[in-house]
């Protein structure tokens, strides 16, 4: 009866939202995305019907999926949300990728796999509850609740013990994780760490390091690029590497980024031009090349963190690769992956100036997932 409801108040909110949607749909940024989800354009169910479905959101947890999807050495089902989650997800040599529709197409859409396995927050719960009809056994991994979104969690728990009883499974991050999951009504809940930690990060590409020391900033926002630029003083033995979050800011940051070096004097790159690494300043405007330049950095400036509103990424990378890391006081949705990480520079906006790169520490990670525990549940 509770489906029932659910599902009626679905389409009601379909039916009154499709001329939205279909506009939207007309814009380059969601036009993929947005018809093959809501009206199922070049989505049909996964042909293999492979015995292993993830799901993930979208670039940042296709990445982390990975290496874990490489592990089982057999096909899989991976769908996701985004164009950035899409394109990624089609690098995997064995996954069958697709768009995950709306809720109110799972129940024709789904076929028949023997497990699914949803990663950090995805809780559509006809995603779940249609698993289970079908026998699968289902799995959330990577799970966490924020401090800052708690409360929401609290406020809505009616809904969530709904979902949860659909779900066979729950990998958490940590034990505070856990507690709040349980709350909530999570039933299994295993504490194995973030995902992110079981995997050493793989280069898609060795690049070759530059004679100077490099400094990166990383994963940046609106805003967070020209505020860098204003408190950061090159000197002649540093080269800047610029990495946007999105890539529909390329244009913007390049813009920026030439402004800047011609103002200053400076040999300014674009990736996408050249990738020798010869310039002072250079724009990283392609898709999944972070990985690789952390590789090569020395001081990573950690992206989200130096305005209010994005509440930080993630700092495992870099520490892989024991960047020294430098964060803003913004971190708030990423203190779990902090709390991984031994040695980030955490400062306010105003100290940025005063900072003494010799004093900094490089970085490390400090606890590392099991994903024996995780892969022993699967068929």
């Amino acid at each position: 009866m509770r489906a029932f409801f659910y599902m009626s108040l679905l389409t009601l909110v379909f039916l009154l939202a499709s001329p939205f949607l279909y506009f939207f749909s007309l814009k380059q940024k969601y036009k993929k995305s947005l018809k093959s989800r809501f009206f199922l354009v070049d989505n049909p169910p996964f042909l293999q019907k492979s015995a292993i479905w993830f799901h993930a959101c979208s670039f940042g947890e296709v990445n982390a999926l990975e290496p874990i999807i490489e592990q089982i050495k057999k096909p899989v089902s991976l769908s996701v949300i985004t164009n950035t989650g899409f394109q990624r997800a089609s690098l995997i040599k064995n996954a069958e990728v697709r768009y995950l529709p709306f809720e109110i197409f799972l129940p024709f859409w789904i076929n028949k796999p023997k497990v699914l396995i949803v990663l950090e927050a995805e809780l559509w719960p006809m995603l779940f509850l249609t698993c289970k009809q079908r026998g699968a056994k289902t799995i959330l991994l990577n799970a966490r609740i924020s401090d800052r979104s708690y409360g929401a969690y609290k406020r809505f728990a009616w809904l969530y013990r709904w979902i949860f009883s659909h779900i066979d499974l729950v990998f958490a991050q940590s034990e505070t994780d856990k507690k709040r999951l349980q709350f909530i009504g999570a039933k299994k809940v295993i504490v194995n760490g973030n995902i992110k930690t079981m995997q050493t990060p793989v280069l898609t590409c060795k690049l070759e390091k530059p004679n100077k020391e490099v400094i990166t900033l990383a994963s940046t926002h609106e805003g967070e690029e020209e505020f860098l630029l204003n408190v950061l003083q090159l000197k002649k033995e540093q080269m800047l590497i610029v990495v946007p979050r999105h890539p529909e800011r390329f244009a913007k940051v390049d813009m920026l980024l030439r402004q800047y070096a011609q103002k200053h004097g400076l040999l300014y790159e674009k990736w996408s031009s050249n990738k020798s690494l010869s310039g002072d300043i250079i724009l990283c405007d392609a898709m999944g090349e972070l990985i690789n330049i952390y590789a090569i950095t020395d001081i990573t400036y950690l992206g989200g963190s130096f305005i209010p509103s994005v509440g930080g990424h993630n700092p495992l990378e870099p520490a892989f690769f024991h960047n020294k890391i430098i964060s803003g006081a913004f971190f708030y949705n990423q203190k779990p992956l902090y709390a991984l990480v031994k040695n980030i520079y955490i400062t306010t906006n105003d100290a940025l100036k005063n900072i003494d790169y010799k004093t900094v520490q490089k970085s490390e990670v400090l606890h590392k997932g099991n994903i024996k525990v995780f892969l022993k549940e699967l068929p």
